[in-house]
């Protein structure tokens, strides 16, 4: 569950820390944005927002990892990527005005910066620099979306599931023990590679038996 905190942390120092799209905002801007915005602490399992509601901000990860999803017509997940430090999500619906696309689920514990839709709005309207870094990002988010679109249809689920492992991986890490940095269940990674767990549990026997994990 969301918890108010008063260790708040200050946005320009993060945004360079973490390249994030905030860096373009001006001096005015930033202390704006560091008095308007609502710092939370969230716990493995909360929710910060469901696909098909109404949003009136966005979401800056201050730490920890969000699981960003969309739920299809037999409530199956399909992940859409996980964000971490300096990472923004929601702030398409936000711009948009609709409805929340995704739904996001936290599954590391968690430090988030809730910030008000008119901000952001502001922001783009007003500050160019800003605006074309979200531009940037969100053709980056597409391009993204585009080649898992090509992965689905021209990959084998073997070859798709070895491709999500190297990119966990290379995003997360390796702990000492040779285990990646991020906790996910069978269902989760299934839920990744967009096949049934029962698929993706056969596959990862195989790739042990292969001495490939």
């Amino acid at each position: 569950m969301k918890q108010h905190d008063y260790t708040i942390s200050f946005c320009d120092k993060c945004a360079f820390e973490n390249n994030s799209v905030f860096r373009f905002l001006t001096r005015d801007e930033t202390d704006r944005l560091n008095f308007e915005k609502d710092f939370r602490r969230y716990k493995r399992g909360d929710i910060l927002y469901h696909e098909g509601n109404r949003i009136s901000g966005f979401y800056c990860i201050n730490s920890g990892i969000i699981k960003v999803f969309k739920t299809g017509v037999d409530g199956k997940e399909q992940i859409i990527r996980f964000a971490r430090k300096g990472e923004i999500i929601a702030y398409r619906s936000v711009l948009s005005n609709e409805p929340a696309c995704t739904s996001a689920k936290v599954i590391e514990d968690s430090q988030v910066c809730f910030i008000p839709s008119e901000l952001l709005i502001q922001f783009v309207k007003t500050n160019a620099a800003f605006a074309f870094e979200v531009v940037k990002l969100t053709c980056h988010e597409l391009a993204e979306a585009n080649s898992y679109i090509t992965d689905i249809a021209q990959k084998t689920v073997r070859e798709r599931v070895a491709e999500v492992l190297l990119s966990l991986v290379n995003d997360f890490g390796l702990d000492d023990q040779n285990y990646l940095r991020i906790s996910l269940t069978r269902e989760e990674l299934a839920n990744i590679v967009g096949t049934a767990t029962e698929s993706v549990i056969r596959l990862l026997s195989e790739f042990k038996s292969d001495r490939l994990i």
